[in-house]
């Protein structure tokens, strides 16, 4: 609709519909349907802040033409963040060239344009609208912006419904919904620890409590914080990422703290530090276990005050930065040994997540090996697409104790080895090296089954006997004749179970 004219009327003809509807999510429906419309856009977003906490936001209601593609929600979350920055409605001409998005992180996405305004009553933000265009339509324009401004401004008495909108911060993500949402960023899974994992995600990233992520080498404690920053307020906003064990310990400090020209020896020229390139972003502390007791009680400093004093420099900058950390080691266990800061531990330790090994989510195995399989057959243009049962069963039970990483590199090495035409990957094709260590788990396997079938055949056995026995008193002949077997085998087998009338649990 490009005639204003015409737009100022379709805005006065919404009104007159919406003041006459009850129904809170039909209001909404019109409203999203009409300025998809009235707009072309692709999507139209509604985002309500929850009136209870003012901390989180949640989409309240979306139309789109197609069918909802979760990666909307990064840029979405993202322009969220630009409009509380700058605190002013935000229009984006060129999403792929504007470079107020860190390291150009949608330049794969199909989005356009985009629009973000904030939902205002009575003077305060109690919410957002978000529109997108793909890259086959015009951009949006500054004329776009200012009736999508006024149109809020019109319509927001009807949509700020206080007890409505809590209801839908009171309802959880569908088990669905929260799996399509983090596999879309490459988090893969649906076990029930897997699912655990995504729920304590959703919550973090819904709050700007620091965070602490531990688990073993290879688990994808990177991959957990990025998600969190990813659908923060902060989306938009630095992500700076440290390995604190990778850095020399005498660098450490200027690479976090920046330093001053000529503030020590080789100091050439003014450093900005990690922490302040941060600001107003998250910053990534990755094996935060490897910072010396120094360096812990000058990082505790910046936790309590919220500045950061470069080295050789008197002035104090203020920072606002989310720190999160990530650990193999469980940091409790250091404090007790007096590896690590009691009080720094209690300063970082606001909202603990615990990432699973692989073999604590074995039923994810299949899901991501053929995920990594499609991914490196693509970079080696391969056309593998499938695993052979027998591998895929190897896979389940092999202990990985390199975790994910670990599996992901055996599967490039598989891929490496086998013919270019080849679809499913089986045993025959495989190097003798692969092949007999597949080979001898399944003859472990086998005996391992075979154990287990006969302890349960014998289980079984000893419940029927003793059942037996009970209901007729423990009068052996009389059992004996029942289960059809010699009064000596049935002998035979209560002393093998440990039957006994006297000494039965």
């Amino acid at each position: 609709m490009s005639n204003e004219a015409e737009k100022s009327d379709a805005i006065f003809e919404l009104i007159k519909i919406v003041s006459k509807l009850n129904d809170f999510s039909e209001i909404l429906r019109i409203i999203t349907t009409k300025i998809t419309i009235m707009f072309d856009t692709d999507v139209t977003t509604i985002k309500m802040i929850n009136p209870k906490t003012e901390d989180t936001c949640r989409t309240i209601f979306n139309k789109e033409r197609k069918n909802q593609n979760v990666k909307y929600e990064v840029i979405q979350s993202s322009l969220i963040g630009l409009v509380i920055k700058y605190k002013e409605p935000i229009i984006i001409t060129e999403l792929i060239n504007d470079d107020r998005f860190t390291d150009n992180v949608f330049s794969s996405d199909d989005i356009k344009s985009a629009i973000c305004v904030p939902i205002l009553y009575t003077g305060v933000t109690k919410g957002y609208l978000l529109v997108l265009r793909k890259k086959n339509k015009k951009s949006f324009n500054k004329s776009d912006l200012n009736f999508l401004e006024n149109l809020m401004l019109v319509v927001s008495p009807h949509i700020c419904n206080i007890q409505k909108i809590q209801e839908f911060f009171n309802l959880p993500l569908t088990q669905n919904s929260i799996l399509n949402k983090y596999n879309n960023i490459g988090l893969l899974g649906k076990s029930k620890k897997f699912i655990e994992l995504l729920q304590s995600i959703e919550a973090a990233s819904k709050c700007d409590a620091r965070v602490v992520v531990e688990g073993e080498t290879g688990t994808g404690k990177e991959l957990v914080v990025k998600a969190i920053h990813k659908f923060s307020s902060r989306a938009a906003l630095p992500f700076i990422a440290v390995d604190c064990g990778a850095i020399p310990e005498n660098l450490v400090e200027s690479e976090l703290f920046g330093h001053i020209k000529g503030s020590f020896t080789g100091a050439n020229r003014d450093r900005t530090g990690l922490i302040i390139e941060a600001d107003k972003g998250t910053l990534f502390l990755d094996e935060i276990c490897n910072l010396s007791f120094e360096m812990q009680s000058k990082l505790l400093r910046v936790l309590q005050e919220s500045e950061v004093r470069p080295i050789g420099s008197s002035k104090v900058i203020k920072v606002d930065v989310r720190f999160i950390a990530a650990t193999s080691k469980p940091l409790i266990n250091l404090v007790e040994k007096g590896e690590f800061r009691e009080d720094l531990y209690f300063r970082l330790m606001v909202y603990p997540i615990k990432v699973p090994t692989l073999i604590e989510r074995k039923g994810d195995i299949p899901i991501i090996a053929n995920y990594f399989l499609r991914k490196i057959s693509k970079q080696q243009d391969k056309k593998a697409e499938f695993f052979h049962s027998d591998l895929m069963e190897y896979f389940k039970n092999k202990n990985w104790s390199g975790n994910i990483r670990q599996l992901e590199n055996y599967i490039e090495r598989i891929v490496t080895i086998i013919p270019k035409h080849i679809e499913t990957i089986d045993l025959s094709i495989l190097n003798f090296e692969i092949k007999n260590e597949v080979e001898k788990f399944k003859e472990a396997h086998k005996k391992k089954n075979k154990i287990r079938l006969i302890e349960e055949v014998e289980k079984l056995e000893k419940e029927i006997i003793e059942q037996t026995l009970e209901e007729n008193d423990w009068n052996q002949s009389q059992s004996a004749r029942l289960l059809e077997i010699p009064e000596q085998t049935l002998r035979y087998k209560m002393k093998k179970f440990g039957l006994n009338k006297f000494m039965r649990n």
